[in-house]
């Protein structure tokens, strides 16, 4: 059961919002960085403002009794990477963040030399992706800064709270925050812009019926990513 338990923190309004969708990233999360592909190309397809929230898988799983150490070293780089985008988030905004996360995940999730996703996680330059972005070099020695993990453990108590426990990710709020939550879509590809289009209008038929909660198959595809078509 993945559950949170976090003390009371108020979580803040997203600044620039409201947004038509919240999107709850862990940036080590290949799933969700999969449907955050799809969930921008719907944005701009239908003219859809997102919001990106956080939520920690190393958070989620730090009472887990069997762990792999590479899994605990990917998890917590992901952490560290969230830190970045809270300090990120709470001097320069929302938008930082959606690029931020996209820069993160074109270098990890399509490197092609051979190395685990812990090892490809660790050998991002934090502080170039801020440069390239054009935000203060500074921002990455959040990466080290504990005090941020005060929003990112109540962001995930969010998560759970609007979605439902024993979820992971990506999950994302339609029309938040009284909006209906999901955990998904789960994709292993990238469809093509008419059946994004086809995709997104199904789940939002499904999110206006508050009496939906789940539909799911465990026989997918591989995921489409050249991380793991080696």
């Amino acid at each position: 059961m993945t559950s949170v338990n976090a003390d009371p923190v108020r979580v803040a309004d997203l600044p620039g919002g409201p947004f038509d969708l919240e999107f709850f990233l862990d940036p080590i999360c290949p799933f969700a960085w999969q449907t955050s592909v799809w969930v921008r190309r719907v944005a701009v397809l239908r003219g859809l403002s997102v919001g990106w929230r956080f939520i920690s898988l190393s958070v989620i799983h730090e009472h887990d009794d069997e762990v792999t150490p590479q899994s605990v070293s990917a998890r917590r780089r992901a952490l560290e990477f969230l830190r970045v985008l809270a300090a990120a988030r709470a001097g320069h905004g929302n938008d930082p963040v959606g690029r931020l996360y996209g820069a993160w995940g074109r270098q990890l999730w399509y490197d092609t030399t051979g190395r685990s996703s812990s090892e490809a996680a660790r050998a991002i330059d934090i502080a170039a992706l801020l440069m390239a972005q054009g935000l203060p070099v500074d921002l990455a020695d959040a990466a080290a800064d504990d005090a941020h993990d005060v929003i990112i453990r109540a962001e995930t108590a969010l998560a759970f709270e609007r979605a439902g426990e024993d979820l992971g990710t990506p999950i994302i709020s339609y029309g938040p925050p009284h909006g209906s939550s999901f955990f998904g879509p789960v994709i292993s590809s990238v469809p093509g812009d008419a059946e994004s289009l086809a995709l997104y209008d199904a789940l939002r038929t499904l999110a206006s019926f508050r009496g939906f909660s789940e539909l799911k198959r465990t026989n997918r595809p591989r995921l489409d990513l050249p991380l793991f078509n080696r």
